[in-house]
């Protein structure tokens, strides 16, 4: 079976204002976009308010790992398209835009909060997102008490 979305030709820029619709209608209050040198969008940006006040948070899209996967599957024939990079640009941001949908129907449960769906993606007072600090092994987590 190949890549999710892998025959999309809805346009990058489409499924960011999609993204941005629903990231809004679930409290985004700023959405800002990084562009890379190419002028590719590489990452959405957006605040909300949380408990302990406004977070900013970075949604990346990793799109040469995922032209990566589309040239390995084309290879393995599970899928039947020639990928280029347009697509697995058009294939990354489609698949972020299913998952927060998806994440917005377990919240819209009541089962997480907002700054829980997105933590990994919280900025810290640096720039960068938990994750690449837990990544970086600058997260302290403090004692080993949850080591396994």
């Amino acid at each position: 079976m190949g890549l999710l979305n892998y025959t999309t030709k809805i346009d990058v820029h489409t499924t960011l204002g999609e993204i941005q619709k629903t990231l809004v209608e679930h409290g985004a209050r700023k959405i800002m976009q990084d562009f890379d040198e190419k002028g590719r969008i590489k990452s959405l940006n957006f605040s909300m308010m949380t408990p302990q006040g406004e977070a900013g948070f970075r949604l990346p899209a990793n799109v040469p790992q995922a032209f990566e996967v589309l040239k390995q599957q084309k290879k393995q024939g599970k899928i039947k398209i020639v990928p280029d990079y347009d697509q697995a640009e058009r294939v990354a941001w489609r698949i972020l835009k299913d998952w927060i949908e998806a994440q917005m129907a377990i919240l819209e449960t009541e089962m997480v909060q907002m700054e829980e769906i997105f933590f990994p993606y919280m900025l810290d007072r640096s720039g960068k997102t938990f994750y690449q600090a837990y990544q970086m092994r600058q997260l302290n987590l403090g004692g080993n008490e949850y080591d396994m």
